[in-house]
């Protein structure tokens, strides 16, 4: 059975980018009959021609273009794959993937990520992002390795680890043209059953989804970030908590109106999470820059509506 080797891969490179055998040989350090050799063996191998001669220059045959171009991508995966696997030798992953919930812009986390690009290169870096208790999910379903700001308490059972980031509080607001805007007393469920709630839909795929300031029976609108949640309500379609940073510059203009209901929303938890006894260089790096104390300050302007 034959196979093509890097080796006959890495001089057909050479020999395509130099011009000839000899100077192909100059560079990889090898005596011009060793690169003959190995041309002439591929050649007989495959059946095919791979350079037309040329006096002392060479041309690839269509038939060695074809080889070559697919070549170089096996060049490329075998480099990447050596880095790869002298970085995890030195402690470092081949890949890490950190999670910030739907409430939070990814964009707070550019200098985040150029930075941990300048010192990781060969660490592939993927970002997600799910919500509510679809964060914690991801985390323990493996999808995730990371979660930076997680929101509320983390599932039973145990298997990871938390730190607190900060605390963020919830105001009830609509816009100044919803019904219940002109309702002058402190709203309970008589007064929100009968209108539109709009929410964040909960990402969890598995774990049971968490639902906030919903009536059984309520007529609601999912929506998939708080992004969409806060536009929405700015143009009166429905009611519901914001966050209030989120709310603060709305409210302040009037274009939102703080209510006061029976059962107000609690100040919400955001934590740093990670599996327990995993560890590796990444991961170590992210959770060190996201305790750092402007961190939760960062995801905070980046909330829709912040100023």
């Amino acid at each position: 059975m034959f196979r093509i080797s890097l080796d006959a891969l890495l001089i057909l490179d050479a020999i395509d980018r130099r011009g000839s055998f000899s100077a192909a040989g100059t560079e990889l350090h090898r005596v011009p009959s060793t690169i003959s050799y190995t041309v002439s063996k591929l050649e007989q191998d495959l059946g095919v021609q791979v350079f037309e001669r040329q006096g002392p220059k060479v041309v690839l045959t269509r038939a060695g273009a074809e080889l070559l171009k697919e070549g170089r991508y096996l060049l490329k995966a075998a480099e990447d794959l050596e880095h790869r696997v002298r970085r995890v030798a030195s402690g470092w992953e081949t890949e890490i993937t950190v999670c910030i919930d739907s409430l939070f812009s990814i964009n707070a986390l550019e200098t985040d990520i150029a930075a941990f690009c300048a010192v990781a290169d060969k660490t592939r870096l993927r970002i997600a992002r799910e919500s509510l208790a679809g964060t914690w999910e991801a985390l323990l379903d493996r999808r995730v390795d990371l979660l930076i700001a997680a929101p509320g308490q983390g599932p039973a059972g145990g298997g990871y680890n938390t730190e607190p980031m900060g605390t963020i509080s919830f105001v009830f607001v609509v816009a100044p043209t919803h019904p219940l805007a002109k309702v002058n007393k402190v709203l309970g469920k008589a007064e929100l059953l009968p209108h539109r709630a709009i929410s964040v839909g909960d990402s969890a795929r598995k774990m049971a989804s968490r639902t906030v300031g919903l009536l059984f029976g309520q007529d609601t609108l999912t929506v998939p970030d708080m992004r969409s949640k806060y536009a929405l309500q700015l143009a009166g379609i429905g009611f519901g908590f914001l966050p209030e940073p989120c709310a603060r510059a709305a409210i302040a203009s009037g274009d939102l109106i703080v209510k006061e209901v029976e059962e107000p929303k609690p100040d919400e938890t955001f934590s740093l999470a990670w599996r327990s006894g995993e560890e590796g260089a990444a991961l170590a790096w992210w959770m060190d820059r996201m305790r750092q104390p402007d961190v939760m300050a960062r995801l905070i302007q980046h909330v829709p509506g912040a100023s």
